[in-house]
């Protein structure tokens, strides 16, 4: 799924944001746990979100076409890119991120509304809605963006929508067992590709492996770039990953040994990554099982580090202009996915788009559209004005 349908997880929590942040440097002792309370605020999570919106909203900052103009910029510029077929690149990091957020926000979001009486009917059917509106949503902005109306399932929106859903039901079972079904659809996504190879081989075949012949079946035709919808299934693993991750956090255990047991994870989940990898390719457009496992291990480390910095060491005021995306998350990603290029029209009309900057004009304009919409979020914020899903 395109990193440019990508869509921030835990809105629901992250929504309510106060206009005066806690955002001070306030160092905390590594072995003091903080209180698990289902309303304490982590700023660490709402800095991370809005880092993954940042990337997401900034269209690659302009260095793909300063790469086009500058080739010494073209490794960093293909960081922004997603990667044809197999491995991985920086920018193929961002819709696993979101995912996984998503299941970090869960285990917050669900102890609040029981906190308010919610009862398991009525979180099941919030559960349902949330879902129901996440993909609707996702179906109106493809089809403004597009200027007709569409409806497709790759969207990073409408696979969060599914994913929810199935991660919710997932966590009503015991760890165990919700491990047990993590490892098999890992598992049985891996088999499903081998006892379908394709005409060239199981994970070669970019027109002809199993989840382009269910697109073809479903929709009567394969998705664009090569993205396939069965990716719900391994992405729901991620989801899950975020959920535990978030029950972690939200634990009476101290920062030093939630900082260990997500190392130790991380570092399991980027060994297994490489370890299946000749047999199981890390391929991000069909979500392959050693790409889930690899990916999830880079998502847990950049947490890991957001999480030492500003819940650990208590560097928060930095974190800001971040909490500001994060907090308006909905509201950035529908201004990008409709009037991104308006916005760059309309600027460059007052900036010349930078073109008095040579060849790095792009990356200036797309500094000033990003300098935009992030104002917008903060006229917002400063008003307590929040959207959400």
């Amino acid at each position: 799924m395109p990193v440019s349908q990508a869509t921030p997880s835990r809105v629901v929590q992250s929504l309510q944001m106060q206009a005066a942040h806690p955002l001070e440097r306030t160092p905390i002792r590594t072995d003091a746990p903080p209180k698990p309370s289902a309303q304490q605020r982590y700023v660490a999570l709402d800095a991370y979100r809005g880092f993954i919106m940042m990337i997401l909203v900034s269209g690659g900052f302009g260095l793909a076409e300063l790469a086009r103009r500058r080739p010494e910029f073209t490794g960093i510029a293909n960081q922004f890119e997603h990667m044809p077929w197999e491995w991985i690149a920086f920018w193929d990091l961002i819709q696993p991120a979101f995912m996984f957020m998503v299941g970090v926000a869960m285990p917050f979001a669900l102890a609040r509304r029981m906190e308010q009486g919610a009862t398991s009917r009525q979180l099941f059917w919030h559960v349902v809605a949330r879902s129901f509106r996440l993909i609707l949503m996702s179906q109106m902005l493809i089809s403004i963006g597009s200027g007709k109306l569409s409806f497709q399932l790759i969207n990073v929106l409408a696979q969060i929508g599914i994913t929810y859903f199935l991660c919710y039901l997932i966590m009503q079972l015991r760890f165990r067992w919700q491990a047990f079904i993590a490892a098999s659809i890992l598992i049985g996504y891996w088999a499903l590709f081998v006892a379908f190879p394709g005409t060239e081989g199981p994970f070669l075949s970019k027109k002809t492996n199993i989840g382009a012949v269910i697109d073809i079946f479903v929709f009567g035709h394969p998705n664009s770039d090569d993205w396939t919808i069965i990716n719900f299934l391994t992405s729901t693993v991620t989801t899950l990953f975020g959920a535990w991750t978030g029950q972690l956090i939200q634990s009476k255990r101290s920062h030093a040994a939630k900082m260990r047991i997500i190392a130790i994870s991380a570092a399991v989940c980027l060994a297994l990554g490489l370890i299946i990898q000749p047999w199981n390719p890390i391929i991000k457009r069909i979500c392959t099982t050693s790409f889930t496992l690899y990916s999830t291990g880079w998502v847990l480390l950049m947490l890991l580090a957001f999480y030492w910095f500003v819940e650990v060491k208590g560097y928060r005021k930095w974190t800001f202009p971040l909490v500001v995306i994060g907090a308006n998350s909905i509201f950035i990603y529908s201004v990008h996915q409709v009037l991104q290029g308006w916005l760059d029209r309309t600027i460059g009309v007052f900036t010349l788009n930078f073109t008095w900057l040579g060849d790095f004009a792009p990356v200036a304009q797309s500094y000033a559209v990003l300098l935009a919409m992030w104002y917008l979020c903060y006229w917002l914020y400063q008003r307590k004005i929040f959207f959400k899903l």
